[in-house]
């Protein structure tokens, strides 16, 4: 009733202001000026009327200026006379005898009130309550008819698969869990880096259950009007319990469990009145048996303490990236409905993509499927696998991007320094591809290195070999044409980037020890965030970067040192490179290994796109500057 009462009381309010905007419509823009009758006779004398409209005793007109009057004049039989002797235009009405009419004037607006009243709670009383449904939650309900995605269409994430598995079967059959004393886990939090397959685990959870399954959006709890977020809340938890057993999934947690308030000023947020409803549905007073929510997320450094203790999230499942026998199962599962060439190689391509997730994968698959159709092809061959890959990690190839002769030696120097520093150097990453044709946004050419295997650990000297190929371009470029260009720009970043780790996180300076520098803030306004605090005095700053300005001056000395000694071998790789533009593993190492005569013989036998271009001799000392 009091819910009644209220929304009636809404509607008095709509009803008031519906009838106040209807009369204040009716009011002319020009409001009569009421005048007295002998104001209006003196006007009369003085000809300043243009015309009346005489209705019973009511006198209404128009002066000269177009300015309305209006008057009540008493029975005067020489008015009209008086009317005819100064030219005014007359209109006589008769009395409005349809007092009807009158009344329906004013019971109109109150009909079509009551007419709307019934049309509207006939749409509250309906199906999904369309009308006052702020409250409502916008969830999905997924039915048996809708099509079904299983744990066969997912690969890559065996683990979470199990603990997802084990759920499914708690709610076909409690006993068995249950005659050990085992509970229902309540929420189960799925988190890690992007692209590898949270939203899709929950999909086949929906798949593979019996059960309702509700799926709503972090972001759909929160919006301008106060209070909302915190509704939707418990009408999701109230459908839930009404069709218990059931699981609910919400996609991006983060947006409305980030950590509540610091401290600092007011905490009465909406965002933060939405997150203290929903940790009290997940474990309140009330029991919410046979009602399963699993979350996603891929940033759970920012969600409160609160959300995530044992009774709320139970179970906190990584997905991570996939490992090699991982990508080879996705890859598997993306291309069962591509013609594929007998020729491919699965497991060359899982070995090749270290670091892709499912939804890089995915990409891959379809950037080759969609090279193949462009060349007119009826499979996908392992040519179009390979340029996807290369399409992935670096961008689309920009062949129209015009290159003075210049510029292209540059960069062709530049990346023979990468390239023959990581064959010179042992342990390196192998070279899978070099080319010099601009790809992406800002990238005029790429030295590709692939790992192997899968790599979890890394070694100090490792690091080092890592920094040195960094820095190979930067040196090539100084050896050969005596100036530096703005080309090593994202190898500097990375080589910084990764002697600063070493020195405050990995602890790998000698001069400083075993410690780490920089304490991760964890109390930030509206939730954590990636922010160190300063743990260490000035002098120890001045040591920091005094050690990391070392450590690559050491890589740097020793890129220049390496080239120095294989100077002959930078300049055949770079004019090879020049000519054929991009190199393989196999060209990369041929060049290195052989002489000029047989380099001819090799690259005339066809192992390259274009067989007529021969191998130039080292650019000679008069064609450039030598440091």
């Amino acid at each position: 009733m009091n819910k009644f009462y209220k929304n009636l009381s809404i509607w008095l309010i709509i009803f008031a202001v519906a009838i106040s905007v209807f009369y204040l419509g009716n009011i002319t823009q020009k409001p009569d000026v009421k005048i007295n009758y002998s104001e209006f006779l003196n006007k009369l004398e003085e000809s300043k009327i243009k015309q009346v409209e005489i209705k019973d005793k009511n006198i209404t007109g128009v002066f000269n200026d177009s300015t309305n009057f209006t008057t009540f004049a008493p029975e005067d039989p020489e008015l009209i006379k008086m009317l005819r002797g100064k030219n005014v235009i007359i209109k006589v009405e008769p009395i409005d005898s349809s007092w009807w009419l009158s009344a329906l004037n004013l019971l109109l607006p109150m009909i079509l009130f009551i007419g709307l009243w019934f049309f509207l709670m006939r749409q509250m009383q309906g199906p999904g309550n369309k009308a006052m449904s702020f409250g409502k939650a916008r969830v999905k309900l997924h039915s048996e008819k809708s099509p079904k995605i299983t744990f066969a269409d997912v690969a890559g994430c065996d683990e979470p698969k199990q603990e997802l598995q084990e759920i499914i079967e708690f709610l076909k059959d409690p006993p068995k869990f249950q005659k050990l004393g085992g509970k229902i886990p309540k929420g189960v939090l799925l988190f890690g880096p992007p692209g590898t397959g949270k939203t899709l685990l929950a999909r086949a959870v929906a798949g593979e259950a019996n059960t309702p399954f509700f799926n709503i959006s972090g972001s759909d709890f929160v919006e301008m009007f106060v209070g909302v977020g915190a509704s939707r809340v418990r009408d999701l938890f109230e459908q839930g319990k009404r069709n218990a057993p059931c699981i609910i999934f919400i996609d991006e947690i983060d947006a409305v469990g980030r950590q509540r308030f610091a401290g600092v000023g007011g905490g009465h947020d909406e965002r933060e009145q939405t997150l203290n409803q929903l940790l009290v549905e997940l474990d309140g007073f009330e029991s919410n048996e046979g009602v399963i929510i699993i979350a996603a997320t891929n940033r759970p450094d920012v969600l409160d303490p609160a959300l995530l203790r044992p009774g709320r999230f139970d179970r906190q499942i990584v997905v991570d990236r996939p490992d090699i026998v991982g990508r080879e199962g996705i890859i598997k599962v993306h291309s069962k409905n591509i013609p594929i060439d007998p020729a491919v190689n699965i497991k060359i391509m899982a070995r090749r993509t270290p670091g892709f997730s499912g939804a890089d994968l995915a990409n891959m698959v379809n950037e080759a499927a969609l090279l193949a159709a462009r060349r007119n092809k009826t499979k996908v061959e392992m040519v179009e696998f390979e340029e996807a890959i290369e399409r992935v990690v670096a961008g689309p190839e920009r062949k129209s991007r015009v290159i003075s002769e210049k510029e292209k030696k540059i960069v062709a120097f530049h990346e023979s320094g990468h390239a023959l520093l990581a064959k010179m150097i042992p342990g390196s990453d192998p070279v899978h591809k070099v080319s010099i044709i601009p790809r992406g946004i800002a990238a005029l050419g790429y030295t590709l290195q692939l790992p192997t295997e899968d790599r979890y650990l890394i070694t100090k000297s490792e690091i080092m070999n890592r920094m040195v190929v960094l820095l190979g371009g930067r040196v090539a470029e100084k050896m050969i044409f005596g100036e530096i260009t703005t080309g090593a720009q994202n190898d500097l970043e990375r080589a910084t980037e990764a002697a600063h780790k070493m020195v405050c996180e990995y602890g790998m300076s000698e001069k400083l020890g075993p410690m780490t520098f920089g304490k991760k803030n964890e109390q930030i306004f509206l939730g954590r965030d990636i922010v160190k605090d300063k743990n260490y005095s000035e002098k120890t700053a001045v040591e920091i970067d005094e050690e990391i300005r070392r450590i690559i001056e050491e890589c740097y000395n020793r890129a220049e040192k390496l080239l120095e000694e294989k100077k002959d071998k930078l300049n055949i790789l770079a004019n090879v490179l020049l000519d054929k533009e991009v190199l393989d593993a196999e060209d990369v190492t041929v060049i290195l290994k052989s002489t000029p005569e047989e380099l001819e013989k090799f690259f005339s036998d066809g192992h390259n796109k274009d067989k007529n271009t021969t191998v130039q001799e080292p650019i000679a000392e008069k064609e450039t500057k030598v440091s």
